[in-house]
């Protein structure tokens, strides 16, 4: 697909974290079909390295342009390496995608150890990632992108994973505030984006099922729909999937919303006595 995006360009690098699987090596495709230089970055092993070796292939100059780096992006001296590796290597970055995320599962009085790896990954992943890389990004005054990986499940928040919730919304408040900062820092030609996925299919999400649901995006379909919003400039990008569309969505985050204007319970979609007068007031478009 043809891209107008600035920071998208022939020759431009792109660092991916989570780009092993998923939605990360759908995007790290895609930027090598384009010609920008790739840098997959994920927990070290066989994942990876069969990962860098497939969008290798896609690229003109693969050998030279693609690489793996092993990080683990919970520790924060792993990722300093990580920047430190990629401007050795290649001077600048115009693509941050922090991507990176984990879901063990939790509850509220669950295993604190669920709580402690889910934030090290989903949150101060991102963070670390984004205070890392973000200063060298601003500096070289090329137009480069931060793009975070949220979820609908930072926004919602349905009852089931509270950390994985609980880190995704922090991962919404922390992108928002960084575009703030950004467009506000004189001279910058960084822009931070906030990428929402709906239901894709992947290794985070697949649970015991081998094929794809009926109702899932593929990563593919995501990362095309993101390159999308990118060139319009979009901040929340905002995916649907093929059981939920945008309209549905909005009224979802509309009524959870609700719950605060209208001193409801919280989670009040979930709650007997409100269960039905929800599910209407979703339905309407």
């Amino acid at each position: 697909m043809a891209v107008t995006h600035p920071a998208l360009k022939k020759e431009n690098v792109a660092v991916i974290t989570g780009a092993a699987s998923g939605i990360g090596l759908a995007a790290a495709r895609e930027f090598a079909r384009m010609g920008l230089s790739v840098v997959l970055a994920d927990l070290e092993g066989d994942r990876l390295s069969d990962a860098c070796r497939e969008v290798a292939a896609l690229h003109e100059d693969g050998e030279t342009d693609v690489v793996a780096i092993g990080t683990d992006v919970s520790r924060p001296d792993e990722i300093a390496a990580l920047e430190r590796a990629v401007l050795q290597r290649f001077g600048r970055v115009h693509v941050l995608m922090n991507n990176a995320g984990i879901s063990p599962g939790s509850s509220i009085f669950g295993p604190q150890s669920s709580w402690d790896s889910t934030f090290a990954v989903n949150l101060l992943g991102v963070i670390h990632g984004t205070q890392t890389f973000g200063p060298a990004m601003i500096a070289h005054g090329e137009p480069a992108l931060i793009i975070n990986t949220g979820s609908k499940q930072g926004i919602t928040t349905p009852p089931g994973n509270p950390a994985y919730n609980v880190a995704k919304a922090g991962v919404k408040a922390f992108t928002e505030a960084l575009q703030h900062e950004l467009r506000n820092t004189p001279n910058c030609r960084v822009s931070a984006h906030l990428l929402i996925p709906g239901f894709v299919f992947t290794g985070l999400t697949k649970g015991d099922r081998a094929e794809k649901p009926a109702g899932a995006w593929t990563p593919e379909q995501t990362v095309e729909f993101m390159l999308t919003s990118l060139e319009r400039g979009d901040f929340y990008i905002l995916c649907p999937d093929n059981d939920v569309d945008r309209a549905t969505d909005e009224r979802r985050m509309l009524w959870a919303t609700g719950d605060i204007i209208e001193n409801r319970p919280p989670l009040s979609r979930w709650h007997p006595d409100f269960a039905e007068i929800s599910k209407e007031f979703i339905s309407k478009r």
